[in-house]
């Protein structure tokens, strides 16, 4: 199952602020956290005492702690890959190393003594993993996250993203990337704060949207909110939503005649596998539905790009079918617009692969 995660700065806020962010968090399904030690103010003592606190009241919440840690971090703490006690000692469940070694100590890490899952950065498309795994790792133990990103404009590509989510998922590892929420003032570790996203190309939307053009893409796993602190509309938004297939918010027109209706929100649909550049086309409806009339009562000139369309009886055998418009196109006179995908989601439509499941919302 995918898994929702929140983020946490134990140096930027205080330990009522985290309880209660938690609190809401497991509310709403969230059952991991990214918690940051890349900069190390305190000593290795107060460190274990802040982090132990942290982390036993998010175990008795149901969370899964992973701790983000560097070579630095680890020379300053006097951490040795070889000794990972300290991670014990303060009950984390894992750790992400936001810069790696040689291939060889991360395999070694993952067979450590204290079932600690080693955690990699998959956001450099080299062959570090490929190395990782010829040193044979205890497959359980190695999942892998990409970074974020506060400066704008910083952030990665849609087609470099793409290249380093494949490189790790065909050797089958779990996957996880971050999404950033919008509230005004929310902070991640640096003093940057443009917002925290993977893909540059998320900074700015909703992060309801941020999600579901993960699970378009596919690949990953675990969706982690990078900067906190998120409200809890987002996190009901995140919660609400189908985590196995993209779920469109539509907003439909007026008087819509209930088969239709239907036919939109409580149908599973799945774009037909071959494919058309103008729409995407859910043919089962006019299956399901063969014999039931669908009358013509809205059919504008012009279809536009994230129009729901429900195809007319004066269709033929298409009668039911239902299409997303891809762009404007004309309307040949017989297809009825049913109502229209929100802006803030269209884009999505561009990463909608032949067979994938969709379903719809009505906002």
């Amino acid at each position: 199952m995918r898994k929702l995660g929140l983020s946490i700065y134990p140096e930027k806020s205080t330990m009522k602020e985290i309880v209660t962010y938690l609190e809401l968090g497991r509310k709403y399904g969230f059952t991991r956290i990214f918690s940051c030690l890349l900069s190390v103010t305190k000593s290795p003592e107060e460190i274990k005492d802040e982090f132990l606190q942290l982390n036993r009241y998010a175990h008795k919440l149901g969370y899964e702690v992973i701790v983000d840690v560097s070579p630095r971090v680890f020379g300053e703490l006097g951490i040795s890959y070889q000794n990972l006690l300290f991670f014990h000692e303060i009950e984390a469940d894992g750790i992400r190393l936001d810069q790696g070694f040689t291939g060889l100590e991360e395999s070694l890490m993952t067979f450590n003594p204290y079932d600690l899952t080693i955690e990699v950065n998959m956001s450099n498309n080299t062959h570090t993993i490929d190395t990782i795994m010829d040193y044979l790792p205890k497959e359980s133990h190695l999942i892998a996250c990409h970074n974020f990103y506060p400066h704008i404009y910083s952030g990665l590509s849609k087609e470099h993203f793409m290249n380093c989510t494949r490189r790790f998922k065909k050797h089958g590892i779990r996957t996880a990337a971050f999404v950033t929420s919008q509230v005004e003032g929310s902070y991640g570790p640096w003093p940057v704060a443009d917002g925290l996203p993977t893909m540059e190309m998320h900074r700015y939307l909703p992060v309801e949207a941020q999600v579901k053009h993960l699970i378009a893409l596919g690949g990953i796993d675990d969706i982690i909110i990078s900067n906190c602190f998120a409200s809890e509309e987002e996190m009901k938004a995140l919660s609400s939503m189908r985590k196995d297939m993209v779920t469109f918010q539509v907003q439909l027109i007026d008087e819509l005649p209930e088969l239709m209706r239907k036919i939109v929100l409580e149908e599973m649909h799945f774009n037909r596998g071959d494919v058309s550049g103008n729409y995407l086309r859910s043919t089962q409806s006019r299956v399901k539905f063969k014999g039931e009339h669908f009358p013509l009562f809205h059919a504008p000139e012009i279809i536009r790009r994230g129009d729901v369309i429900v195809e007319s009886s004066l269709y033929g055998h298409y009668a039911g079918e239902l299409q997303i418009a891809l762009s404007d196109m004309k309307n040949s006179g017989k297809s009825n617009v049913v109502g229209h995908i929100v802006v803030s989601e269209q884009f999505i439509l561009d990463d909608m692969k032949p067979w994938q499941k969709f379903n719809f919302t009505e906002k």
